[in-house]
């Protein structure tokens, strides 16, 4: 940040701005910055637990290992440690000013934020992918087991790529008796060097991504608010299979535009901050910078909670993985909605459903991962049709 920032930024992920070589401590009395623990203690748990959660959902039950759900697994593995690293530990740095970890996690603190970025944003991406040739080219080949585990290697090395140059800058300093961990970008004209490489990676782990997935979105919504089923097939299964699939979009979109909202301030501040750098020079940017930090990271807990509030099937997931609780009380139809295997007669009848949208022109179930169809379906009596969230 700038020489007399209030706040150090220690690699925040999209921001970049990574360590500032300021001295100025923070100044906030002890009841406030108290105020701010507390906010941020509650994100991390709120972020921990219900990512994690959401995994045990998916890796737990076999009928849930589904192409799309892996790519949900990947989103909220990273989401988890992003909350878990980079929200806890940039914090206490932020708070006292003083790097407390050593120069090991100081490499790892300017690593991983951008690479957990990059791949939640890109897992949304690929979801929405998936989604697009489900829908748009039913007759495409759909995305194998082993072709999905590759594209997540693929976005997790393509990460680690865009984060190594921030991570081999990275050095341990002493500032005025302090320990920093900054930065330390070789010195270029003006500048550009370091300009060109935050607006990059902006450009990719933001903007290029939510542009994709608007474009993508956006023909999906298209396809399927336009087609109808003819004649009786309007009514039944068919029907309530096509608003699945509606009601799968919009919950991906809502996770899509939450992400862009709680982003983009943060963005925006630290683009100002490169061109105006005596923005960092007013006291109240402590504050400004903890209230945009808190946002940005807020998104690591929503997914979860838009998961459970949108879905039949993670509502269930949750009541089975929190009933510990006194206040939680899971029925049978929560257990069979994660672990009943269709019967064969089911499974017929969804075939010749499957025919049927075909020769319907309508949109074509998803294709199976592991023998099982894919897939949450809000709405929907067990058995009719495969669970869809994650699938549409």
């Amino acid at each position: 940040m700038g020489s007399c920032a209030i706040v150090n930024d220690t690699n925040i992920s999209s921001s970049l701005e990574s360590n500032a070589t300021g001295v100025t401590a923070f100044s906030m009395p002890g009841w406030q910055l108290a105020l701010w623990a507390i906010a941020y203690l509650g994100l991390v748990l709120v972020a921990v637990v219900g990512n994690a959660t959401v995994i045990w959902i998916i890796l737990a039950h076999q009928r849930m290992r589904t192409v799309t759900n892996y790519f949900i697994v990947n989103l909220a593995l990273a989401d988890l440690c992003m909350a878990a690293f980079n929200a806890t530990f940039n914090f206490v740095y932020a708070s006292h000013n003083i790097w407390y970890f050593g120069r090991a996690f100081c490499y790892f603190q300017n690593l991983f934020p951008i690479m957990a970025m990059f791949v939640s944003i890109y897992s949304m991406t690929a979801i929405a992918a998936d989604r697009y040739m489900a829908i748009v080219h039913p007759f495409q080949p759909r995305l194998s087991g082993p072709g999905t585990k590759a594209v997540i290697a693929g976005i997790w090395l393509v990460a680690l790529a865009l984060a190594f140059p921030q991570c081999f800058y990275s050095t341990i300093t002493m500032d005025h008796g302090a320990t920093k961990c900054v930065v330390a970008w070789p010195e270029d004209n003006g500048g550009k060097m370091l300009l060109l490489y935050h607006l990059t990676v902006i450009a990719l782990i933001y903007f290029l991504p939510l542009v994709v997935m608007f474009v993508a979105y956006s023909v999906i919504g298209l396809t399927l608010w336009r087609r109808t089923v003819p004649g009786h097939q309007a009514h039944g299964a068919n029907r309530r299979y096509l608003h699945a699939k509606k009601k799968f979009v919009k919950t991906m979109v809502l996770v899509v535009v939450t992400f862009a909202i709680c982003w983009l301030p943060y963005h925006l501040y630290f683009i100002l901050g490169n061109f105006q750098k005596d923005i960092y020079c007013h006291k109240f940017i402590q504050q400004v910078y903890l209230a945009l930090f808190w946002l940005a990271m807020s998104s690591t807990m929503y997914n979860p909670i838009i998961y459970c509030c949108l879905n039949h099937r993670f509502r269930s997931g949750f009541r089975l993985a929190f009933r510990c609780c006194p206040w939680v009380t899971p029925t049978e139809e929560d257990k069979l909605e994660l672990t009943h295997t269709p019967s064969l007669s089911v499974r017929v009848n969804r075939c010749h459903t499957k025919e049927t949208l075909f020769m319907a022109g309508d949109v074509a179930p998803s294709e199976t991962t592991n023998g099982q169809a894919e897939g949450p379906q809000e709405g929907m009596p067990p058995n009719v049709l495969p669970w869809l969230h994650g699938e549409a």
